[in-house]
């Protein structure tokens, strides 16, 4: 591999050379949970208000591997709702091979499937969440969340599970997902569900593409919490394309 001062050129990496860098530790038995981010090099983390804005082949092909080595992506509402979001497509075979090795996938090769954080139940049936999937969302709510917004998302497919009174706490939704033996977490955002898993000391990882341009605005950074805290982290790997995009791993200290 040729390395330009610590760095990795992406070129020179096989598939298989991308899916052992980015590979979780193996025998999990707690919830891993790696955040997967991009930002502009003045930190933005969106451009016209989507984070696809600032998406590059690099970063595409790095999101895409980090679903396919993951158990359950993790996404705030809000971003669900501004990006759209539909079911993972997963590559099957790269899914079982992943599984096969103990580094992530599924035997069978199906796609992770998608865990909405709502405290209100605040999604649209008739959303792409819900239709354009191969597996059922996780909508992960509160008891008080109003039953018929509940009923109506469970009747167009999605499991609906309650991990909280009055609010969905980082501890109860961790909790909720290893009860599903759901322990490789991708949390793609957005900045708040972000900010509160980080303040709860909760993020074992973030993964975070820099974009090779400038935004300005007033666009928000990829984490927001109520406190400000700091969190030791050492980088793991840097890794460059020749679009200039940089994508780096930092674990917690």
């Amino acid at each position: 591999m040729q390395r330009i001062h610590n760095a990795i050129q992406l070129t020179e990496l096989s598939a298989d050379d991308l899916a052992q860098l980015y590979a979780y530790p193996s025998s999990l038995d707690r919830p891993w949970v790696r955040a997967n981010f991009v930002s502009s090099i003045d930190g933005a983390a969106t451009s016209g208000d989507l984070s696809g804005g600032l998406g590059t082949q690099a970063d595409r092909t790095v999101f895409m591997l980090l679903r396919d080595l993951a158990d359950v992506v993790l996404v705030g509402a809000g971003t669900v709702r501004a990006e759209n979001y539909g079911g993972a497509r997963g590559a099957a075979g790269l899914r079982r091979a992943l599984h096969r090795r103990g580094a992530g996938g599924h035997p069978d090769g199906s796609p992770p499937p998608i865990a909405v954080v709502t405290s209100s139940a605040g999604l649209d049936p008739d959303s792409r969440l819900f239709h354009d999937t191969a597996v059922p969302p996780l909508i992960i709510t509160t008891a008080i969340a109003p039953a018929d917004r509940k009923r109506r998302l469970a009747e167009a497919g999605g499991e609906v599970i309650e991990a909280g009174g009055v609010a969905v706490t980082p501890k109860a939704l961790l909790s909720t997902l290893a009860e599903r033996g759901l322990h490789r977490v991708l949390c793609e955002g957005g900045p708040s569900l972000f900010g509160e898993l980080l303040a709860a000391d909760s993020v074992d990882e973030l993964c975070l593409t820099t974009a090779p341009v400038l935004v300005g605005g007033s666009a928000r950074r990829i984490s927001l919490s109520a406190h400000e805290f700091g969190r030791p982290m050492d980088r793991r790997h840097v890794l460059l394309d020749a679009d200039g995009t940089v994508l780096t791993r930092w674990v917690r200290r």
